[in-house]
């Protein structure tokens, strides 16, 4: 796919949309180069961090549900490193009007740890159109393109499993969070 393409799976409500990240969620970044691999060597950190601590916690017994937010948040974390770490160094560049290339004879994009991640579910739940909409509803909640939209956001699976993991130990693991 090329950079913006995407395809309905369930009218409105469902697309793949593809895109590339290439920093944190909502396309935040740091600058350049050393920004990227800093971000890459936290994202590994934490993991190992995560890992040490989902063994304490199994050492100690601590029931499904902690271990369960826990677990999600790091198979997300990991799941955006192995995309990093590894994306451009197999794929050419993507762009608007070409289909980035499969292990290309040059080489991929980037090095290790310098990929972007590839984002692709989006799930406009809600689309009201300016122009449609009545005159008092203040210009500032369109975007420019005169459109709002609420869930904004193209995301992946291992975003998803983050998310999870954090609204689960949230919702319903509020007394494990307070005993930290």
């Amino acid at each position: 796919m090329t950079i913006g393409q995407e395809y309905s799976v369930l009218g409105d409500w469902f697309i793949i949309h593809f895109t590339e990240n290439n920093g944190m969620a909502f396309g935040f970044q740091f600058a350049g180069e050393w920004g990227k691999l800093s971000l890459s060597i936290f994202r590994i950190l934490a993991v190992i961090a995560i890992g040490i601590y989902l063994y304490l916690l199994s050492k100690k017994r601590v029931g499904f549900g902690p271990v369960f937010g826990i677990s999600m948040i790091m198979a997300g974390a990991i799941g955006n490193i192995i995309d990093s770490a590894f994306y451009g160094m197999i794929f050419s560049n993507s762009t608007y009007h070409t289909v980035a290339q499969f292990m290309p004879e040059a080489g991929g994009y980037s090095s290790f740890l310098h990929g972007k991640v590839v984002d692709m579910f989006y799930f406009p739940l809600i689309v009201l159109k300016q122009s449609e909409m009545p005159a008092w509803i203040p210009d500032l909640i369109f975007g420019r393109d005169g459109y709002f939209i609420f869930f904004r956001p193209v995301f992946n699976i291992a975003d998803a499993a983050i998310s999870t993991g954090v609204f689960w130990l949230l919702l319903f693991e509020r007394k494990f969070l307070k005993g930290i």
